[in-house]
């Protein structure tokens, strides 16, 4: 599905690329991406809790994509303060 912000000339461009690549070539592109929308994210949450260790940054990165349920099951820890 084409961004509200792309115009459709640039969006066959970027479906005419994706075409082109191989199945692999896709994948590695996707966890490329996932590597650095997960660095940028670490790079926030160190920010904003600077006092806090590596092992409690990753904790917060974790919580993003986990039910708070599932993260106090599966670290005894949740982001949402209980």
């Amino acid at each position: 599905m084409r961004p509200n912000d792309t115009s459709e000339q640039a969006w066959a461009r970027v479906e005419d690329g994706l075409r082109a690549m191989s199945p692999g070539e896709r994948v590695r592109r996707a966890l490329s991406l996932t590597v650095l929308a997960h660095s940028l994210a670490l790079a926030k949450i160190r920010q904003q809790h600077p006092e806090e260790d590596p092992h409690r940054h990753r904790l917060r990165l974790a919580a993003r994509y986990l039910e708070p349920s599932l993260m106090r099951k599966a670290f005894g820890w949740s982001d949402d303060g209980s």
